[in-house]
């Protein structure tokens, strides 16, 4: 598989895990956050300036056994006030990772991307960036790379009993001649996150911490 496309879009990739490209290791997360499973933070009704972040590691279900594909993020946003959807400022990384196993006498295949956040919403939530590092030990995503596509990811984080799974979704890169995917868009989040979670903090004051 090298460079069709994601998620419903008939793998597009070899690949993907995600961190932020300026940040290396994110946290990982269990499916339930450290303080309270799967329990998305909010504050009640502040008002002014307002920050959400979005943190973890998973492992994506995929129907073809044997693939490994996982999506690590580290991202964070400031909105306007509570009714802002889109935020004021993004920042962050991702990673995509994608392994796919050995077959007819080849060796695994690895790829992944290392993604830039330039939008995160919360309410999805969903993230997108720009891909700004590659590595494995095909070349899936060079060409990717080159033209600094964006992909998105949207994620479904369970909150607790009667929740059901965790899930998330992700998209697939742009081919040339193709238009370029818009910030802050992303696929439903469709897939099942079989083992690890992410933490959804969402429009918070500055400031405001877990045991607040």
């Amino acid at each position: 598989m090298s460079r069709s496309k994601l998620s419903n879009r008939a793998v597009t990739f070899l690949a993907a895990a995600a961190v932020v490209a300026t940040t290396a290791g994110v946290a990982s997360a269990s499916t339930a956050p450290a303080s309270e499973p799967g329990k998305t933070v909010r504050a009640s009704a502040p008002s002014g300036p307002l920050t959400s972040s979005l943190k973890g590691w998973g492992r994506m279900d995929y129907p073809d056994a044997g693939h490994d594909i996982q999506v690590t993020v580290d991202a964070h946003a400031t909105f306007k006030g509570v009714g802002w959807a889109e935020p004021d400022k993004s920042w962050g990384t991702f990673r995509i990772y994608h392994r796919m196993p050995a077959a007819k006498g080849e060796p695994e295949k690895v790829n992944w991307g290392d993604f830039k956040v330039d939008c995160l919403t919360s309410g999805g939530p969903t993230a997108t960036g720009r891909i700004v590092r590659t590595g494995g030990n095909v070349d899936g995503w060079d060409d990717y790379l080159k033209r600094h596509v964006r992909m998105g990811i949207s994620f479904y984080v369970g909150e607790g009993k009667g929740s059901g799974p965790s899930r998330m979704g992700l998209s697939g890169g742009t081919e040339k001649g193709e238009p370029l995917l818009s910030k802050c868009m992303a696929p439903a989040a469709d897939s099942k996150v079989i083992t690890g979670g992410y933490h959804l903090t969402d429009k918070v004051p500055a400031g405001f911490s877990r045991s607040s």
